[in-house]
């Protein structure tokens, strides 16, 4: 059942239909990645609706599901055009996921950020992409993005 839901949110992904991504999250779940930073309940659902509604050449792979019906995991590599830069980023992450009740109530990124910000932002991201001052412009930048999309949907999970 778990490997089966991973399976449901990284094809909704690959189609780029944002409610389905949600609707495998539980009310409560706790989102964490190097962009994001911790998103709780309806921000990281809006998180992905943002993310699918606004991605540009985009394709998705994923692969090593793995699921031991409360714990699970998952490799997927996302191609995009990071529209800020117009640069062509290929990022690839490791996913770990916490279940109940048949759905995702944890679900935390890992990725490179130092490798997804030289791709992203190019030469400020190879001599800037290290520091916890870039990353943390991006968690705001990220931020920001994500309140607009709430607040042009009416609503603000905050």
């Amino acid at each position: 059942m778990s490997e089966a839901l991973i399976h449901e949110f990284y094809s909704a992904f690959q189609r780029l239909d944002g409610e389905a991504m949600a609707a495998c999250y539980s009310d409560d779940v706790v989102f964490d990645d190097p962009a994001f930073g911790t998103l709780i309940g309806e921000d990281a659902r809006d998180m992905w609706r943002l993310l699918a509604s606004r991605a540009q050449q985009f394709s998705l792979t994923f692969d090593q599901v793995r699921s031991d019906g409360h714990n699970g995991s998952a490799h997927w590599v996302a191609t995009y055009l990071f529209s800020q830069s117009g640069r062509t980023v290929v990022n690839d992450i490791h996913a770990r996921f916490v279940f109940r009740d048949g759905r995702i109530c944890e679900h935390h990124d890992q990725f490179d950020f130092w490798r997804w910000s030289r791709q992203a932002l190019g030469t400020p991201g190879l001599l800037l992409g290290w520091t916890p001052m870039l990353r943390g412009k991006v968690n705001r930048q990220a931020l920001r993005g994500l309140r607009s999309f709430q607040g042009a949907r009416g609503r603000q999970a905050l």
